[in-house]
Formats: C-alpha cells, structure tokens, sequence
C-alpha cells in the first residue's frame, strides 16, 4: 500500500503528502568519525571519470530538471562509472582537507545514485527502489552501498551526517541529487575544491528562481519545494527562515513577490525520475 501511494503521488506530481512530508526529512545526526581532515592536505582529486559520464548523458535544460538518458547509457560507460565509484571508496577521505571533501562526499553521493538507478533501469522513480532496510523503509537511501575507509555508507549517512552536520550549509541540499524531477538540478560537471563554493550558490539561485523551488500563483499563493519542510532546521527552523532564504536567492521578480509576505501556502515535489526518455 505505501508503495502504491508512493508511485500514484510521483505520476501526479502532487503536493507532498508521501511518507518523506508526513513523517519529516531525516535530521543532521553527525557521524563524529567523519569530522578528521588534513587542513594542511594538497591533494586533489581526478573527477574527470564523472565529468565525462555527465558529459555524455546528462541534459542541460532552461526550463524543466536537467535529465539523464539512462536508457542510452552503454555497458562500457556503466563499468567506467562502476570504477570512478570504485577509485573514491580507495580514497583515504580523512586525510584531505575539507574543500576536498566536500567535493569527494558531493560527487560520490550524486555518481551512486546515477549508478543505483542504472542498476535498476527501468523505473518510474527512485522511490520504487526499496532496498532499504526496515519494514516501512521507502527508496533505497538507507542501503549500504559503498565502503569507505573501511566502513559502509548509505546515501542517507553521506548526506544526513556527514554532509549537512559537517557543513552546516543549506546549498548542500541544491548540491545532491536525488535522480527526481523535484529535486534540485544533478550538476553538469564534477564539484572540485576550487569550484564548491561558486556550483552551491549557482545552485542555490537556480533553483529557488524555477517553480519548483518557489512559485507564487495568479492568485498570490506562495508555493515551495518540500525541501523547505523536510529540511526546515536547515533554513532558519520557522517559516521566517525560508522566505529570507528564498529571498536572498531570488531573482528581481521574485524578490518583489516574496516582500513582505509571512505565509507559505503549500509544498510541492515531484518524484517522477529525472529521465531524458
């Protein structure tokens, strides 16, 4: 029955009444062994193996989400996918410093969720992937997937506690992807410790300016990603910290739209998969 009130509300793309908005976004719960880093660190990392995957199949779009052609990916492209994941989880990631990490812990989380959905092309969306342990558990994000340093990973713990907890930024959440046309845009190109900062406010700004970050009607109603719900404590924690979030983000047009306004009206979110076919 979940699934099914899953699936139904991803063809629809409807307000936010599946498990994720009834039960809230999973708090930042730092994992205290991912906090170690080499300040005085110069290595870099070689993204270009996730650079070229996007390259190839990723779709840029003005309007709408950026999409990917799973169907049109080749079985030597996934095994080049399957080896980029594999060379980060051979990364010592305690022993960078932290801009490095960001853009290990980015790349990572958005090239396994690429491969998860390759594994198990086709689907309608990500949530129909129940690998997750537990009983009620919805998609695959409390899955171990990958081992690093010696310890597996969900994508949960890579974005729950270590990323939001770490950072303690909001542009973290226009940074993961989640393989869904509601989510914030999946990157054209790898996150670098160089280039972080820039991609997250570039982020950031597309984002909170495209009606599926924040709308407002012909009627004056204020519509905004369920992002801002699931995730309040990351804006501020009250609804004030979400409308000057958006504002500081918003594009002329929609600044002026936002002035002065107290109220959200209602949340939306879309979990249909982000394919280009």
């Amino acid at each position: 029955m979940i699934r099914v009130l899953a699936l139904s509300l991803s063809l629809l793309s409807v307000w936010s009444l599946g498990l994720p908005a009834l039960a809230g976004g999973p708090k930042a719960d730092l994992w205290a062994r991912w906090q170690a880093h080499d300040p005085a660190s110069a290595r870099r990392l070689d993204h270009s193996a996730w650079g070229r995957f996007l390259d190839r199949y990723l779709s840029v779009r003005s309007k709408d989400a950026n999409r990917i052609d799973y169907a049109a990916v080749t079985p030597a492209d996934k095994a080049a996918l399957a080896g980029y994941l594999a060379d980060l989880q051979a990364v010592a990631v305690s022993r960078l410093n932290r801009a490095e990490q960001l853009a290990f812990w980015v790349n990572l989380y958005n090239a396994l969720t690429v491969s998860l959905i390759l594994d198990h092309w086709p689907v309608s969306s990500i949530r129909d992937i129940d690998i997750s342990p537990g009983l009620f558990a919805d998609g695959p994000w409390g899955k171990k997937l990958v081992s690093i340093e010696g310890e597996r990973l969900a994508l949960d713990d890579i974005e729950h506690r270590i990323l939001r907890p770490i950072w303690r930024d909001p542009r973290i959440h226009y940074a993961v992807n989640c393989a869904s046309i509601g989510c914030p845009d999946l990157a054209s190109r790898p996150y670098t410790a160089d280039t972080a900062d820039r991609m997250l406010t570039a982020g950031a700004e597309a984002y909170v300016n495209d009606p599926r970050g924040a709308h407002v009607d012909a009627d004056g109603r204020l519509t905004v990603s369920a992002i801002y719900d699931w995730f309040i404590d990351d804006f501020g924690g009250t609804r004030a910290g979400v409308l000057a979030h958006l504002g500081h983000y918003a594009a002329p047009d929609l600044k002026a739209r936002l002035a002065g306004r107290a109220r959200i009206d209602g949340h939306a979110y879309d979990w249909r998969i982000n394919a280009a076919r």
